[in-house]
This record gives C-alpha cells, sequence and structure tokens, in this order.
C-alpha cells in the first residue's frame, strides 16, 4: 500500500471527522476506533497479555509497588495496554454494577460492634474502578505534527501508526502528546505505541485486546456506531440511576477533535489519571511561526532602514 504524502502540519488542517481523508486518502474505510466501557471492565488485563502476544512487546516486569493490584504502573514503551487499578470510595448506590468491593457489605451486623451500622453508609465503600486506557489515535494527533521523519503517520482508518524502521529517536512526539501515551524504549531508543493491530485491521479482524476481552468492555468497530452504542450505554446507567456515568474523549468539539478510542468513566476523569481537557499541543504553532515571521521582517526592515540612515 502506497502511503499519501505527508507535507507540513497536516493534523491542524483537519476540521472533518475524516482524518484518513484529510491526510490524503481518497476511497478509504470507516474510521475504526475503540469503545471502552469500564462499568463492565472486571481487570483480568486479557486485553494487555494479548496485545503483547500478537505484537511481539516485550516484556517490562511487573511493578510491585504494594499500594495497589496495579502491576503494570502505566502506558509506555513496552505496555500498550494498561488495566488501572483504582480504590475510591464513594456513598453505597443501591445500583449493583457488579464492581468489585473490599470489606463487608454496608451495614453487616457482628463486624464491630461499636461502630453503627451507618457508618459505611456515611464514609462509602471502597470499591475498584477498573479501566483497560490505550493510545487515543486522537482526530488532531499533535505526535504527527512534530515527527520530522514520518515516522508516525496517518492510516487509512483514520488510525494513527508508528513506522519504528524509520523513527530516528528524537523524542520530539513524546512531549507533544497530551495524554503522556507514546514512550521511547530504552534498548534502542525509538518510539513506540498501539498501532490498532493495523495488521490486522488490513485482514478485516479485530484488534487482539477488543477479541481477548472476556466482557466486551473493549468494543471495536467504526467509530460513528461505537459513540452511539456508548451514548446508549450512558442512558440506560442514568436509568438505574448510576448519575455519575459519563463518556470521555467522545465529543469532536474537544481539544483534540475527538479521540479514536474513547471511555465510559463512572468518575471524574482526573481519578483515571486522564487529563480533563486535554488539547493538541501543536494548536498554537502556525500563529506563532507567523508571528515569528512579522517579527524576523520587523527585524530586517529596522536593519536595513539603520543601514541607509547612517550612509547619508
Amino acid at each position: 500500500m502506497k502511503l499519501p504524502d505527508r507535507t507540513g502540519w497536516s493534523s491542524l488542517v483537519e476540521t472533518t471527522q475524516d482524518p484518513a481523508g484529510g491526510s490524503g486518502y481518497g476511497d478509504h474505510p470507516p474510521r475504526m476506533g475503540f469503545f471502552t466501557d469500564t462499568s463492565v471492565c472486571i481487570g483480568c488485563k486479557a486485553c494487555e497479555v494479548a496485545c503483547k502476544e500478537w505484537n511481539h512487546v516485550p516484556e517490562d516486569g511487573l511493578d510491585f509497588t504494594g499500594m495497589s493490584y496495579d502491576n503494570t504502573g502505566g502506558l509506555g514503551a513496552d505496555s500498550w495496554r494498561h488495566v488501572a487499578f483504582i480504590e475510591n470510595r464513594r456513598p453505597v448506590s443501591t445500583v449493583d454494577l457488579g464492581l468489585p468491593a473490599m470489606g463487608p457489605p454496608a451495614g453487616t451486623p457482628g463486624i464491630r460492634p461499636d461502630l453503627p451500622a451507618s457508618a459505611d453508609e456515611e464514609e462509602g465503600q471502597l470499591q475498584w474502578l477498573m479501566a483497560s486506557d490505550v493510545c487515543k489515535h486522537c482526530t488532531h494527533a499533535a505526535c504527527l505534527d512534530v515527527c520530522p521523519t514520518g515516522s508516525l503517520f496517518r492510516t487509512e482508518f483514520g488510525t494513527v501508526v508508528v513506522q519504528e524502521d524509520i523513527c530516528n529517536g528524537c523524542g520530539y512526539c513524546i512531549p507533544a502528546c497530551p495524554y503522556g501515551v507514546i514512550d521511547q524504549r530504552k534498548e534502542d531508543g525509538r518510539a513506540w505505541k498501539c498501532t490498532l493491530c493495523y495488521d490486522r485491521l488490513g485482514e478485516g479482524m479485530e484488534p487482539a485486546c477488543a477479541k481477548a476481552c472476556p466482557t466486551d468492555s473493549i468494543q471495536f468497530g467504526p467509530l460513528d456506531e461505537l459513540r452511539e452504542r456508548a451514548q446508549a450505554r450512558v442512558e440506560q446507567l442514568h436509568e438505574k440511576g448510576v448519575d455519575v456515568a459519563r463518556l470521555y474523549g467522545h465529543d469532536p468539539q474537544d481539544g483534540v477533535g475527538g479521540d479514536g478510542a474513547f471511555f465510559l468513566l463512572l468518575e471524574e476523569p482526573e481519578v483515571y489519571g486522564l487529563p480533563p481537557d486535554p488539547v493538541v499541543t501543536t494548536r498554537d504553532l502556525p500563529d506563532m511561526w507567523r508571528r515569528a515571521g512579522v517579527a524576523a521582517a520587523a527585524l530586517v526592515a529596522g536593519m536595513a532602514a539603520a543601514a541607509l540612515g547612517g550612509r547619508s
């Protein structure tokens, strides 16, 4: 497959929800992506294992901090999927989402006679929030803007992929990502991240992580269909009384033009370690270059005027 020519600040001029078309693809498949419903994630980490096995991602060891069951720690060059285990205390709800809880149910008698049965209800029950994080495959992807070699490119499916064979290890993409997703591998210095299993998509297969997920917490498909499905799921949870349910990364009007991988959350984004209002970090670059050009022109004009004035 021949890739389209990428020149200039390509992702900044993608003003539609067709990033593949904006990158030069003519007749292309619909934009594909992930919808992760954290309300049904059981923390099994099957997605992490499947991702590593299919993509030959090397094992980076387990991080036993003693503070959590999360032994991955976060996304990185050798962790393209990360299942977070987050301890969260909320008032006990009458709606059972099946989320794992720590300790006996609220009001259980005989545990501590000196403690009123209502104490758990007042303090809230400690529950696990589990969520499988991944590269967001942004509509406006800053990593694309700063890559000097074209190693990062937009696919015909609207996803963002690293061609590691032409990555020069400059590292510009790492601070450019508003989510802190992309990372360099210590062994070779090159950048690595989720490819949304680009090789599988080309064969009509779903990504390995979604295939392995036993609860359909990770759902794969055309992005427009996923957004409709996600909205229906939020409405369903709201009808059941789960008012905290919300979508994250689904809005095409947000600071990155909407994500190709978005989430249903049961808390504020910050609880999950996600930025509340992500913005493409290269948003102001065109204006900065224009101002630099005006300043340079003014400087040259001033020097020329000084030189002419000195001769008279």
